[in-house]
């Protein structure tokens, strides 16, 4: 696996990148044979402490992210590992439930979905709303088609509020995001 470690404001010195090294390695020898490329970055945050965020690319159109956060640099390590790490055991167990599922199954497929647990805490804080928000970045990304309870597992596996896909029941754009209350939304055109 091709593991590239850079550091924003941020000297990553041997150490660091050999405990990076050998932290994903183990988390990708857990689950897989082998993984396409890993990106971890560290940077400053307030307070002094550290920012660890890893994007991983497991295999093609399965992308993971973890951030860490915390006052050393390899705590902030192993809290986004840890991220990581939980979101390929659940995306094995996924699979596996799937392939069973599909064994069994002797009914025509609906299209289900999994409500996971919102692990942030909100804050009771609103934030103020502008005008005209500035646009941070803009990216091309590739509409991927799944079924609706692959997209909810995109979503997840990609840490992300939201996910545009073509539904591959029905061929036409849908959208899942996650809720403010930790469910999860599915939009269907009609």
């Amino acid at each position: 696996m091709d593991i590239r470690v850079s550091g924003h404001q941020v000297e990553t010195g041997e150490a660091l990148q050999i405990h990076t090294s050998e932290r994903l390695t183990t988390i990708i020898d857990k689950y897989f044979s082998r993984a396409l490329s890993s990106h971890v970055t560290f940077g400053r945050a307030p307070a002094g402490a550290f920012r660890c965020d890893i994007i991983m690319h497991v295999m093609q159109n399965l992308v993971l992210k973890g951030t860490g956060l915390a006052q050393d640099a390899h705590v902030a390590l192993d809290q986004a590992s840890e991220k990581i790490d939980k979101q390929l055991r659940r995306y094995k167990r996924r699979i596996k439930d799937r392939h069973e599922q599909t064994a069994f199954a002797v009914a025509a497929e609906e299209a289900a979905y999994t409500i996971f647990e919102d692990t942030l805490v909100e804050d009771d804080h609103e934030a103020e709303v502008e005008d005209a928000p500035v646009v941070i970045a803009e990216t091309r990304v590739d509409v991927p088609e799944a079924t609706v309870s692959d997209a909810v597992m995109m979503l997840d596996l990609r840490n992300t509020t939201a996910l545009l896909f073509k539904n591959a029941g029905t061929g036409r754009h849908n959208m899942v995001y996650r809720r403010g209350d930790g469910s999860i939304g599915w939009v269907e055109p009609h």
